[in-house]
This record gives C-alpha cells, sequence and structure tokens, in this order.
C-alpha cells in the first residue's frame, strides 16, 4: 500500500510499505480521510518527542472495513466507521473504572514516543481493534468524520470543565481544538464565551464559531476588561488550548477566585505555574488528555446540524500531496483550519 512515511525529522515520503496485520479482534480500514494534526505539524520536526521516526502518523481518521478478524461479530466489510485515537485495552485498572484515555498501556495511533509504534492514517489501510470503532451515520461525510476526533477531544474538555448554563468562559487559542470549545460552549449554555488568539483569522473563525468577543492577545488591560464585565470577578472557567508558558499564566490571571483552568494544550513539557494564586484562590487547574467517550455524541451532533464542522476544513487533498501540505502549516503559509487527506 501507498503512505505518507515520516523517515527522519523534517523527511516526509509518500511510497509503499507493507500492508498492516491485523489480528482476530480487529478490523482492516481502507482509509477514506485523515486529518493532520497539530501535534503531526509539531512531530514533523521532532521537538514534541512522540513521533519518533520512521512512522506513519495519523490519527483523525474515516473510512471503510475492507476485512475483519474471525472474532469480530458486530462490524462487517463495507461498514462506514470512524475510530478513537487511543487503543486501550479493556483489562487495564483506568479502563475498568471508565477512565480510558488514561490506561497506563494506551497507545495512540501515529505516534512513536520511544516506548512503542503504532503506525497512524496516512496510509490506505489501517488496522484497528474492533472495541473503538464507531459507525458513521449515513448523512455524513468521510470528510466530517475525520473532525470527529478533534472534536471530541474539545468536548472532553468542556466536560472537564463541568460548565454550567450562565457561566463566563474564555478559550485561549482559537484553532480547531479551541474553535470547537467555543461551539460546544455555546450549546452547554455558556453565556458568554471569550476568545483570545494572535492570529486575527483566527480570532475572525472564533466570532463565526460564536465567541461573543474575540481579543488579540497582547493587546493591553485584556484582564481588566474582563472583569469590568464580570463585576470584578473574572471568568468561571478557562480553557488553555495552546500549551505556552505565556498562555498558561494568562489563562490563571484571567480566571476568578474559585474558577476552572483547563489545561488542553500540551506543547511544552513543562511551564511556570502561579502557584500562590492558584492555592489562595482556590482555583481548580484540571488536565484534559484526549478523549473519553465523546465519539457517538460528536457524531449525532454533527448529524443532527447542531455541530458545523465544514466551516473548519481549509482543504482536501490527495495523500500523495501530503508533504507539501506539511511544510505549509509547518511554515506557517496556510490559512488557519483543518487540512485532510485522502489516500
Amino acid at each position: 500500500m501507498k503512505a505518507l512515511v515520516l523517515e527522519e525529522y523534517n523527511k516526509l515520503v509518500y511510497r509503499d510499505v507493507p500492508d498492516p496485520g491485523f489480528g482476530d479482534n480487529d478490523v482492516l480500514i481502507r482509509v477514506k480521510a485523515c486529518g493532520i494534526c497539530g501535534s503531526d505539524v509539531h512531530g514533523l520536526d521532532g521537538s514534541t518527542g512522540r513521533r519518533i521516526p520512521p512512522i506513519i502518523m495519523g490519527h483523525e481518521a474515516s473510512g471503510v472495513i475492507e476485512k475483519t478478524g474471525k472474532n469480530v461479530k458486530k462490524w462487517k466489510a463495507g461498514d462506514r466507521v470512524t475510530f478513537d485515537s487511543t487503543i486501550y485495552p479493556l483489562d487495564d485498572w483506568y479502563t475498568l473504572r471508565g477512565m480510558y484515555n488514561l490506561s497506563d498501556n494506551r497507545e495512540v495511533i501515529g505516534v512513536s514516543p520511544g516506548t512503542y509504534r503504532r503506525h497512524g492514517a496516512f496510509a490506505e489501510y489501517i488496522a484497528v481493534p474492533q472495541h473503538i470503532l464507531y459507525r458513521i451515520p449515513d448523512n455524513v461525510t468521510f470528510e466530517q468524520a475525520a473532525m470527529v476526533e478533534v472534536a471530541a477531544v474539545a468536548m472532553h474538555a468542556v466536560n472537564i470543565g463541568e460548565v454550567r448554563t450562565g457561566d463566563v468562559c474564555v478559550v485561549i487559542g482559537a484553532g480547531t481544538v479551541g474553535l470547537f470549545i467555543i461551539k460546544l460552549l455555546k450549546i452547554a449554555g455558556s453565556s458568554s464565551v471569550a476568545a483570545f488568539d494572535i492570529n486575527k483569522k483566527s480570532l475572525e473563525m472564533a466570532s463565526a464559531a460564536g465567541a461573543d468577543c474575540s481579543i488579540l492577545a497582547g493587546e493591553a488591560k485584556v484582564a481588566e476588561l474582563l472583569r469590568k464585565s464580570t463585576a470584578g470577578r473574572g471568568a468561571d472557567v478557562v480553557f488553555e488550548a495552546v500549551g505556552k508558558n505565556e498562555t498558561v499564566n494568562m489563562a490563571f490571571e484571567l480566571v476568578r477566585k474559585g474558577g476552572k483552568v483547563v489545561l488542553v494544550g500540551n506543547t511544552s513539557p513543562q511551564v511556570n505555574f502561579p502557584l500562590q494564586k492558584v492555592v489562595t484562590g482556590e482555583i481548580k487547574a484540571l488536565g484534559s488528555c484526549a478523549i473519553r467517550g465523546e465519539y457517538e455524541t460528536i457524531l449525532e451532533f454533527i448529524s443532527n446540524g447542531r455541530l458545523k464542522v465544514d466551516d473548519q476544513i481549509l482543504a482536501v487533498a490527495p495523500l500523495s500531496e501530503g508533504a507539501e501540505w506539511f511544510r505549509k502549516l509547518y511554515n506557517r503559509e496556510t490559512e488557519p483550519g483543518k487540512v485532510i487527506l485522502t489516500p
């Protein structure tokens, strides 16, 4: 089969590779669409340490089942499916307690951090275990289904934040995840959502997604303006979707005492932490990791029109052109939005 292989850092090659093998409980999927995640772009140069070459990246995918293992009964060839980005054992301590995304033995599709290598979906075929599959509704396209993973990441963050009707929320970082957080906060009943980013186009997209105000990060007196609009308090819940020292500290500056900061961005291994502010303000700092069962709801929301995804798709291109799209994204030569590759 053809695949887009990260042969070494900053070197993606579209070439022939062996078809993936699959076990008795697995299915073989013909990939129809796979989105380029920001983590894939960051993995291109090795800066994250989670894409050790050689590796086939890609975990935001959809396709059609080609073959099934002998123990697979619920699924059959021809079924349209998408799948979780996390492969987790069913007997793990965390899985058995409903926290499969924290499983000690989980593997992320398209990732090779050194402890394992799990090839991903920038390829004609991928094999995955049947228990991570989800059926695509008839009125949802493969390209839309390739957006489910990132939207589910956003929904998990909103769920972690336990947003209540009427909450004042802030989203720092209006990338793909941030935009979905904004959309889902409005569905959840947030009374006000403020978006912060350094990209004016991203802020335009944030406004279109439902943000009540979109603010260019770095503008003076941002925290003062937010407090003025909340009777001096600040935001009830702040979502940090960047993962850098400056934006994490900005999140704690904007949250009210007793409020919550949900940390979604994951690009920096370490950041400075305003300990005294968190302690004396009883601020809850909450990590949000991947997905935990949000796929079905996202698929339903896309199917019934409650959640729009097409407006965040920048381009759909052949997998053979993937290396060039990675180059453009890495060098920030494109408009904001999701690039989807089709084998």
